[in-house]
């Protein structure tokens, strides 16, 4: 019978778990897994890596504890992109929707970061900022250590200027365009982790959007965030009444993330989403070469499942 393939977790213990017990601390830095399955891997460890470990053992400060356990079956995802630019040290890409760009308790090959592993080896770009799963578009990567950590600081010093597509329900968020400024926080009221909403007491968020064109029950807006918290353009839409199309988080009723993440992909979810994943896309950016300091300006097309869905609406 074939090895199953084993995935490496490493955890470095912080002076604050000095001592804890090894299933304790494990809880602690994966909340997610229940406790009879933190033993359960615990013990396992045995036939994974041949250490003996117990569940009741200490932890020291500074010491990194290393976890083998079986890959999960990953869902299938988009395993390609498409390059856009690329000069050697700057790399621009297109990332297909329904592609994670980091490994998660669900993914581990299929994700971007695999991905660059498998076609550029040990040269493998590096990621400067993220986009969701679920969305679609331009990315910007470092192809060596020094152009990363300056597009990481042309992010940080907001000198990125990154241009959203989405489709929304609705005639758009009010007046045909303008500036979305709204405090956003983790929304606990939810009872979703992950959860952004408006809180008086969040972070200052500004989205500025324009309504580009209205077809019937939907719009094309443009968006354009002058802050990056988590989630900003779906929870800014979604709170002045204009939730993207296909977001299960942000859209009409928040239940059906529940219910997605508890039964998959329905026909009723078809029904009541009517797209299988948000229709948010990054288009563009506008920023300075951070090698040559050369004014950029990047574009990625509008993919074919919200061309096709956006060209298939009447006009209004």
């Amino acid at each position: 019978m074939e090895a199953p393939e084993l995935i490496e977790v490493c955890l470095t213990v912080a002076p604050q778990y000095h001592g804890w017990r090894l299933d304790r601390f494990i809880k602690a830095r994966i909340p997610r897994l229940s406790r009879n399955r933190i033993q359960h891997m615990i013990r396992a460890q045995k036939a994974l890596s041949g250490a003996a470990l117990r569940p009741a053992a200490r932890v020291q400060a500074g010491r990194e504890i290393r976890l083998l356990r079986p890959a999960p079956t990953e869902p299938d995802v988009p395993r390609s992109f498409d390059v856009l630019y690329d000069d050697g040290r700057l790399l621009a890409i297109d990332k297909p929707a329904g592609l994670p760009v980091h490994a998660t308790a669900r993914f581990h090959k299929n994700t971007l970061t695999a991905l660059l592993r498998e076609r550029y080896a040990e040269s493998a770009p590096r990621l400067a900022h993220r986009l969701d799963r679920e969305t679609s578009g331009l990315m910007l990567l470092g192809r060596d250590h020094e152009v990363e950590v300056a597009l990481k600081a042309l992010f940080r010093e907001r000198r990125i200027r990154k241009r959203y597509l989405a489709i929304v329900h609705g005639r758009g968020p009010g007046p045909r365009e303008g500036v979305i400024d709204l405090p956003l926080g983790a929304d606990i009221a939810s009872g979703i982790r992950v959860k952004m909403g408006v809180a008086a007491d969040g972070y200052p968020s500004r989205t500025r959007y324009r309504v580009l064109e209205s077809r019937g029950e939907f719009s094309l807006v443009e968006a354009s965030p002058e802050t990056g918290r988590q989630h900003q353009i779906r929870a800014h839409l979604s709170a002045v009444g204009a939730p993207v199309v296909g977001d299960k988080l942000y859209g009409p009723d928040p239940a059906l993330f529940l219910e997605f993440i508890e039964t998959g992909w329905t026909e009723r979810l078809g029904r009541q989403l009517i797209l299988p994943r948000q229709a948010l896309h990054a288009a563009d950016a506008i920023f300075p070469h951070p090698a040559s300091g050369e004014a950029m300006h990047l574009a990625c097309p509008l993919p074919p499942d919200l061309e096709s869905f956006w060209g298939g609406l009447e006009h209004s």
